[in-house]
């Protein structure tokens, strides 16, 4: 089994436009029952300071089964652990055994950038984004990737280093820095939902353009943003009811998803059924997606001779 470490991994360079691919695939493989996608075991003690998952999954294009962990641990500092195994289902070998911190930082905002893509209203040319941590940092890369024909891009933040690494994350593209949120929601239409737990930012339903869209991946939407908008997308509607519980109303009910990305990608599903349609869609990690690109990585160090290559049951 090759080992990888998160150094390891960052010493190879995958473009936005690769990573999308990989993972649109991957969403395109789950669609046609090519590859399976069970829902995440959770467990958290009941003081809340830790959360872990454990994510089984299988891709049937690459004939590769993987098993995904996460630990976060969060009291007076953060931790956060996760690993992925991967296994050659045809020949019954272990492949490798990696950090996927990166895997994960990469495939979310490729998917966000794909429901982005199939959800926007036609003629959409504003983007805003909530956050400036990791994935506030990849949103635009990724979003700009998808959608070239983007003229405005907005950042809302508090952190200082944070605003300026989204500013710098898309090279000769002016991004603005907003400080009024409400009147930022009001003018875009795409608005990403990507800030951290401590956010005060909590956009309402009613600030949101007629046929605007809203992606949420961490913080930064209010519930009524869920359950007012004309259509929900969900890149699983399984993993937005283990994940999305915060986004319950007043009686522990979330509002019903009306359509996923892979059969929206596969052409079975529409993302909007009309005009003027606030559309929320909501973005939760599908393990087929880490699978599909952290491959992409095992392949690409295999031919490095990179990682450390190790025969953990002898």
């Amino acid at each position: 089994m090759r080992v990888l470490t998160r150094s390891d991994l960052a010493k190879i360079e995958l473009g936005p436009a690769e990573v999308i691919a990989v993972v649109e695939e991957a969403y395109r493989a789950l669609a046609a029952g090519l590859s399976a996608n069970p829902s995440k075991l959770t467990l958290q003690p009941p003081d809340g300071h830790s959360v872990s998952y454990a994510m089984l999954g299988r891709d049937g294009t690459r004939g590769v089964v993987a098993f995904k962990t996460s630990y976060r641990f969060h009291t007076r500092r953060e931790c956060y652990y996760t690993s992925l195994a991967l296994y050659d289902d045809a020949s019954g070998l272990p492949l490798a055994l990696m950090d996927c911190g990166g895997i994960g930082a990469m495939r979310t905002p490729a998917a966000s950038a794909l429901l982005a893509r199939e959800c926007a209203a036609p003629g959409s040319r504003t983007a805003l984004v909530i956050g400036t941590g990791v994935q506030g940092r990849q949103a635009l890369p990724y979003l700009t990737a998808t959608m070239p024909e983007l003229e405005r891009l907005m950042v809302f933040g508090t952190h200082a280093d944070g605003l300026r690494a989204v500013r710098d994350s898309v090279p000769g593209r002016e991004v603005e820095e907003v400080a009024d949120l409400r009147s930022a929601v009001e003018q875009a239409d795409v608005v990403l939902g990507v800030a951290g737990p401590s956010t005060t930012a909590a956009v309402r339903a009613d600030w949101l353009r007629p046929d605007a869209l809203c992606v949420l991946v961490g913080y930064g939407l209010a519930p009524c943003t869920l359950h007012r908008a004309d259509r929900v997308l969900a890149t699983s509607a399984a993993q937005m009811a283990v994940t999305g519980t915060d986004l319950a109303d007043e009686h522990g009910v979330l509002r019903p998803v009306d359509a996923e990305l892979p059969d929206v990608l596969a052409g079975r599903a529409e993302a909007r059924s009309g005009g003027g349609q606030r559309i929320f869609a909501y973005n939760s990690g599908l393990v087929v997606t880490d699978i599909a690109l952290g491959h992409h990585f095992a392949r690409a160090a295999e031919e490095r001779g990179m990682g450390q290559v190790i025969d953990l049951w002898r």
